[in-house]
Formats: C-alpha cells, sequence, structure tokens
C-alpha cells in the first residue's frame, strides 16, 4: 500500500556565526577580527566563533585555552543574550510576515513552510532570498539559508553555501543530494550510530539506499525504517510553530575550580534560582531535575532524580540539586556545574506514534 508523501516547501534559516557577529555588530573594533564569544585567556569554553576565528580551528565548545593556542591573536568578548534575544525576537518578525509556520529551534535557526504563504510567491528560494536580504537590512546580520521538501534536507543544505548563502535542493535533485551525503549528515545519525554504520560498510547515503528495509530493522531495531525513509527523501516531521520543550536548564563555568561543596551549594543556589526565573516566565514546571558536573580535568558527570510531581520552586529544585551533589564524592576540583529540569508538564509522553507506511514520493512542483 502507498500513499502520497505531503508536498512542502521548507526554509532553514541558519544566521551567520550570529552570537560572534552581534559583538561585532555593537563594535566595529572587532569587525574582520577573530572573535570568541564566552570564556578568557586563562580558562572557560568558547560560546561561539566568528569565521576569522574559525579559519584558525577555533569553534564552539573549545576549552579557551585551547582556542588562544590555536589562535594566538584571539580576542575574548562576553556573552549578551539580552542583545541576542532582541535581535532573534526581530528577525522573528520578520520570519512571520512570510508565514505563520515558523518553528524555531533556538535564538539563531528556524524552519519556515511557505507552501502556502502571505506574499503569495510561489518560489520558495526566491522569498528565502528575499527573508535573507530583510534581515541583513532590519539588523545588519548575514543569515543563510537551505531550501528543499523537508526539514532534514533543508537544514543540510543551509550548511553548504555558509556564510551569507542559500542552496536549494529541487525535487529533482533530492535522490542525487542524498546520495552523495556522508551518512553522518544524516538526521537520527549520532555518532555511535556513525561507527556502527562504518563497521557495515555504509559510509554515504547510496551506501545506506543500497541497504534494505528489512537489514536495517535487523541491524538498528525500529530506526531502521526511519533510515530506510530518509535516505530516499521521506520525512515527515512538519513544521511545529509551538515547538514543545524539553528542558529548562543553566550552567556556570567558574573563574577557578572550586573544590569546596560549600562554595558549589553557593553557585548552585544562583542557578536554581535563574531556572526558577525561566520556568516562571514560559509557565513550566518539572519531574525530572539534573545536575551536570564538569571537572578540571574535563571529565564530565551527570545526576539525575525523577519524583512524582511538578515543581518550579527555586528552594525544592535546590534542594535536589543539593542531594545529588552529595550522592557520591568528588572526583576532583569542579570548573562547572550545571542544572536542568525535564519531563516537563509541557511533554506529549502519550503521544501516539505516526503509522509507517510505503510512501511513494511525488516531486512536481516549483521551488
Amino acid at each position: 500500500m502507498s500513499t502520497e508523501l505531503p508536498i512542502r516547501k521548507i526554509i532553514h534559516i541558519d544566521m551567520d556565526a550570529f552570537y560572534a557577529s552581534v559583538a561585532q555588530l555593537d563594535d566595529p573594533s572587532l569587525r574582520d577580527k577573530a572573535i570568541a564569544v564566552g570564556g578568557n585567556e586563562q580558562r572557560g569554553v568558547v560560546t561561539a566563533a566568528s569565521y576569522e576565528a574559525r579559519k584558525f580551528g577555533v569553534k564552539s565548545a573549545m576549552s579557551s585555552v585551547l582556542a588562544k593556542r590555536n589562535c594566538p591573536h584571539l580576542i575574548f568578548v562576553k556573552p549578551n543574550f539580552e542583545r541576542y534575544r532582541e535581535i532573534s525576537k526581530r528577525i522573528r518578525e520578520i520570519f512571520l510576515e512570510y508565514t505563520e509556520l515558523v518553528e524555531p529551534l533556538s535564538l539563531d535557526e528556524a524552519y519556515l513552510d511557505v507552501t502556502e504563504n502571505k506574499k503569495g510567491n510561489p518560489s520558495a528560494s526566491l522569498l528565502a532570498r528575499e527573508i535573507r536580504k530583510e534581515i541583513k537590512e532590519k539588523t545588519g546580520l548575514n543569515a543563510s539559508a537551505g531550501i528543499s521538501i523537508n526539514k532534514f534536507i533543508a537544514k543540510v543544505a543551509s550548511d553548504i553555501n555558509k556564510p551569507n548563502g542559500q542552496k536549494t535542493v529541487g525535487p529533482e535533485e533530492v535522490e542525487e543530494f542524498l546520495e552523495v551525503l556522508d551518512i553522518r549528515k544524516f538526521h537520527g545519525v549520532g555518532k555511535v550510530t556513525a561507527e556502527k554504520m562504518y563497521k557495515l560498510g555504509i559510509f554515504t547515503g547510496k551506501d545506506l539506499k543500497q541497504k534494505s528495509r528489512e537489514y536495517l530493522i535487523e541491524k538498528f531495531g525500529k530506526n531502521g525504517t526511519h533510515y530506510f525513509n530518509v535516505v530516499r527523501g521521506v520525512h515527515l516531521s512538519a513544521v511545529k510553530p509551538n515547538r514543545i520543550r524539553k528542558s529548562v536548564g543553566a550552567e556556570r563555568t567558574f573563574n577557578e575550580n572550586i573544590s569546596s561543596e560549600i562554595f558549589m551549594l553557593e553557585r548552585l543556589e544562583n542557578i536554581a534560582g535563574e531556572i526558577e526565573k525561566r520556568l516562571g516566565k514560559n509557565n513550566i514546571a518539572g519531574k525530572t531535575i539534573t545536575l551536570k558536573i564538569k571537572y578540571s580535568d574535563f571529565t564530565q558527570q551527570t545526576r539525575s532524580k525523577t519524583i512524582n510531581h511538578y515543581i518550579a520552586n527555586k528552594d525544592l529544585i535546590l534542594e535536589i540539586a543539593k542531594e545529588l551533589l552529595y550522592q557520591e564524592k568528588m572526583r576532583n576540583s569542579v570548573r562547572l556545574l550545571g542544572i536542568s529540569l525535564s519531563n516537563l508538564n509541557t511533554d506529549k509522553a502519550n503521544k501516539k506514534p505516526i503509522e509507517e507506511k510505503e510512501i511513494e514520493v511525488q516531486l512536481k512542483f516549483e521551488f
């Protein structure tokens, strides 16, 4: 039995080096300079890097010390999340001029479904160009875009002509595009799965496509059907304007390593207070509290506890975080602590799974 794939025109907009670009926008002396947002020369972690810094191998989640070693002239700047949120809101207002179907992924990227749009323009590629131009005019920042038949392909495409470019993968190009794609780029293929696929001789989409549905189910369980479909351009996830939040959290990297549990509790109290504000702002509560600990040797540990009722109160969050902190002895001095709350009252855990069907892709519409 076969059914027709829903016809969609999806744009993925991704701001170029957003945090770093905002810093360069606000401080002209930083323009065309190698800068890193977050951390400092002695310690911390890079949150984002300008393209000038990326040329030297500086990237997000890299230790500041290593970043400085790779790029001796690197300039560190402090993050300004209020400013990021302000600009992100302005960008989202631009998106809504084109369609109500906007799914934000973070402050600097979003999916737009422009199959039917407010401009009455049948070309998703031209719409993406207009949106990027308007973002530049109203914020001074560059954005890149990917355009295709589903969210997965659009997101991959947005990386291809970065920075300040766009890539359209039209219906007739989907098959070829996916066949040459590195298996690590496929939606749902993480590091562990990629390693397993390598051992099975699966390195590209073409390799994956040669495997039968039965073979993939045998090797990867229920995910096998997903891999079978996605390499054929079948990815049914719609653009969801009210994207369900999975967790709320905050973390802090310290200027000096902490070995005293008293000091750790002080930091955790501040973090719990920040989470309480974020939960209250969005009217969210959760049942699972996770404590994140990063030690001075950069090893990381998480400890979680699920309770039987929803909480959003700072004191209750701190009480459980404290319990998790004392759960076992510290391995080393600590450089980062974080708390997150998940299993939220926004979750739809009982949502019925989509029935898997054989799908015939119909790819005949203007891009």
